[in-house]
């Protein structure tokens, strides 16, 4: 039986909105490729921050997808970059670091999600973040009070 997900149910769905997936891991783009397309979103992988870039330079993106721990660049560096182009576009982080939270606080993404992924919690922060208004994003990125949301790995307890 197919139910309605979490993220169709509770905000505004987006089909068709383009979502940039920049992770080195091809098992996870793949993961993610599919858990996306079901959801109706047109995903564009890029298994480097480099190729994150190039497509997000010659194509519109609604949102990003962006690991850290990439060979190369670190995913900190492709956001500064990603939003130097575009400072409206909606960043969620995905990592396995550890202690990330400050810096994502600090820098403005709209969410920080600890691998594992939990994917209904994913799908939610997508939705909200397609769905909210410019005003939102600006207020975020200039540090004042905004939505964030942050969600921290099930699996990794309290860890100091």
């Amino acid at each position: 039986m197919n139910r309605p997900s979490k993220a169709t149910t509770n905000a505004v769905a987006h089909p068709r909105a383009r979502i940039l997936l920049v992770d080195d891991d091809s098992s996870v783009r793949e993961m993610l490729m599919r858990v996306l397309v079901g959801e109706g979103y047109l995903v564009l992988p890029a298994a480097n921050g480099v190729e994150g870039l190039e497509i997000a330079a010659a194509t519109q993106i609604d949102l990003v997808l962006l690991d850290l721990n990439m060979p190369g660049q670190s995913g900190w560096d492709i956001f500064e970059r990603l939003t130097a182009d575009n400072p409206l576009i909606p960043v969620i982080i995905i990592t396995a670091r550890s202690n990330q939270l400050f810096t994502a606080l600090a820098s403005g993404v709209g969410a920080l999600l600890e691998k594992p992924l939990d994917f209904p919690n994913l799908l939610q922060a997508i939705a909200n973040l397609l769905a909210e208004s410019e005003e939102q994003r600006l207020a975020r990125m200039a540090g004042k009070p905004a939505e964030f949301h942050y969600l921290p790995s099930p699996q990794r307890g309290n860890q100091s």
